[in-house]
């Protein structure tokens, strides 16, 4: 029987994750009858259409996955887990595409290479878009087989078997993991970062611009580059907190009847929810959409 401390956090889990799964079928409702009807999106509402698909999908395999390890009913081989990796390494990218497009829109470099990328990144989203989604296919398929091999080579080998073999199995099944999740993980976060990093360094640069043109109070231009600083801030520490998380689960330092779990559960998927809020509040097509709606 579950402590009590455990069911509080598995209803906070549950009221999450349906709110934002609410949220973010309202996102790709929107955007995605727009998709239907003008036979094309911009590039930024087409990553957020595919990053809200992703974390709906996301959050009910998460739900799903969460209470089947609960209540034990799991196999050999959990194939639920491995749909919950794909919708993760993709979700993973679609934020560092997003990172990537944002700094090279409105970032104010002067160098060729953005220039270039302004110029190219139109076309270069779709492609990044479908080729992510390939690799995060190729690499959730691997994982699998390799699993699958894993349990079979043990199972072959029975409980009398090899104990070096097993163990030199059991540890090649981990250093194959950990470096799929280090590609899958650490190269879209650097991505991440850089361009982050990248776009905020311009905006503060722009600010102290306007404010050497124009001395006195902040204009609308002036408090928008504040706003848009204030939303990569909380965006930066959210990405930063999910990644933080899945190295955590990674190490695998409590179990799923553990209320620490469940806390850690409640604090990853309210970094993902409140930053599809701030997606939301930020477009102008979402926001009419919903005062239209409420």
């Amino acid at each position: 029987m579950p402590s009590s401390a455990t069911l509080i956090f598995m209803v906070i889990f549950c009221l999450e994750s349906l709110a934002a799964m609410l949220q973010n079928g309202f996102v790709v409702t929107v955007l995605g009858r727009e998709w239907v009807r003008c036979q094309g999106l911009p590039v930024s509402d087409m990553i957020v259409t595919c990053l809200a698909a992703s974390r709906f999908c996301l959050h009910g395999i998460g739900i799903l996955n969460n209470f089947l390890a609960f209540f034990e009913f799991c196999y050999q081989v959990n194939y639920i887990t491995f749909f919950w990796n794909f919708l993760n390494n993709f979700t993973v990218w679609l934020m560092a595409w997003l990172a990537i497009f944002y700094c090279v829109k409105i970032s104010s470099f002067s160098h060729s290479v953005f220039f270039w990328l302004k110029w190219r990144i139109p076309r270069l989203v779709p492609r990044l878009l479908v080729g992510s989604l390939i690799i995060c296919g190729l690499s959730t398929t691997s994982l699998a087989i390799e699993q699958a091999v894993t349990v079979e080579m043990s199972t072959s080998l029975g409980p009398r078997g090899n104990c070096t073999a097993d163990r030199t199995t059991l540890t090649f099944s981990q250093y194959y993991f950990l470096c799929n999740a280090g590609f899958m993980w650490f190269v879209p976060f650097l991505l991440f970062l850089v361009s982050i990093f990248l776009l905020m360094f311009s905006l503060c640069r722009h600010m102290e611009q306007m404010r050497d043109r124009r001395p006195g109070p902040l204009n609308c231009r002036i408090q928008a580059h504040s706003m848009a600083l204030k939303s990569l801030a909380f965006f930066l520490i959210s990405y930063t907190a999910y990644f933080l998380s899945l190295i955590v689960s990674v190490m695998r330092l409590t179990t799923v009847q553990s209320h620490w779990h469940w806390v850690r559960e409640v604090l990853t998927y309210a970094g993902i929810y409140l930053h599809s809020l701030i997606l939301v509040l930020s477009s102008p097509k979402l926001r009419k959409a919903l005062k239209t709606r409420f």
